[in-house]
């Protein structure tokens, strides 16, 4: 019995063989090593038939595995590098420095804080006598600031009075600055005020001198009126609005329901005397539906009910609706139509 060498390339145990086996067994092939050096082994171990059976025979589908491997480790490494980076960015991202928060610009209602604040100063400020200066001065001094001239800038002198004052809008500038536009009625005349305001933490205070601006232009309404008039329903209506608006001025709901169509109809509860339907003014259209103008005369009630002579026309608008050949009213509102009636 003949034996081989007991150690190829440090790693493979000897084999023993019998003198008569065909062939001898080459060195165990280690998955974990790369293909040519596990050929190398093959070649090494002795005999032609053991070099060529100990040599790496896992043809192209060794290949893949190590490719997947590959790419497998590199998806691993994406996701731990965005795992510690995303926390990473959280804790470092600046956060935006907290500061006073800007006041969107526009108008602001009329009922405002700023909008009262201005109309009270105004008030003040716009009436004015020389014989009463004193009462002036200590009246404006709590919407002034303390370095203020007493009198901010009237001179003493002179005598106005105003007879309304109103606020028009407030023309929000930041977060602490405010215009305020008054307007005021002195005797024959309009007069347009622009307030500045300060204000912080709920605090105002007039910022400075208020100006004089011109008052609101008179706007021209445009072509209006009924064109096509249905005459005939106008002579209609008249015999049925005459007797509404008798009780629609007293109040009088079981009057008022039997001309209304189902909902109740409040009336003005005896504040006016009815005087007359002036005029109906009645579009063509549908045969049981339209909306229609009525002017109508009222005297204004005294004290004990009886008029004062006095009278003034209005215009209501009226949806009418008839029903089994007569008209009710659906609905009674003023009129924006120009020159409706």
């Amino acid at each position: 019995m003949a034996r081989r060498s007991a150690v190829h390339d440090g790693r493979d145990t000897a084999v023993a063989e019998d003198a008569g086996a065909p062939a001898s067994f080459g060195p165990t092939a280690d998955p974990w090593e790369p293909p040519g050096r596990q050929r190398r082994r093959g070649r090494s171990g002795g005999g032609g038939g053991g070099g060529s059976a100990g040599r790496w025979g896992g043809s192209g589908g060794r290949w893949w595995v190590w490719v997947g491997r590959a790419v497998l480790w590199a998806v691993i490494v994406v996701i731990v590098v965005n795992g510690v980076r995303a926390p990473f960015e959280r804790f470092t991202a600046k956060t935006p420095a907290a500061g006073p928060t800007a006041a969107p610009q526009g108008t602001a209602p009329a009922g405002s804080a700023v909008g009262a604040f201005a109309l009270q100063f105004a008030t003040v400020y716009l009436n004015y006598d020389q014989k009463n200066s004193a009462a002036r001065e200590a009246q404006l001094k709590p919407f002034l600031p303390d370095d203020a001239d007493p009198g901010f800038g009237w001179n003493g002198v002179g005598r106005l009075q105003v007879q309304s004052v109103q606020v028009a809008g407030v023309d929000v500038r930041d977060a602490g600055n405010a215009t305020v536009t008054v307007l005021a009625r002195s005797q024959d005349r309009w007069l347009r005020l622009a307030v500045p305001v300060y204000t912080k933490d709920g605090a105002m205070v007039i910022a400075g001198r208020p100006a004089l601006l011109p008052p609101p232009a008179k706007a021209t309404l445009p072509s209006g009126g009924v064109r096509d008039q249905d005459t005939a329903l106008q002579t209609e209506l008249g015999s049925v609005l005459t007797p509404f608006f008798q009780a629609y001025a007293s109040g009088d709901q079981s009057a008022l329901s039997r001309f209304a169509d189902g909902a109740s109809i409040a009336g003005l509860g005896n504040s006016v005397n009815f005087v007359q339907v002036r005029q109906v003014v009645a579009p063509r259209g549908a045969a049981d539906a339209r909306t229609v103008t009525a002017t109508v005369a009222w005297q204004l009630a005294g004290a004990n009910g009886a008029g004062n002579g006095g009278e003034l026309e209005q215009a209501y608008e009226l949806s009418m609706v008839k029903k089994s050949g007569t008209w009710y009213v659906h609905d009674i509102r003023g009129t924006t139509e120009p020159g409706a009636s």
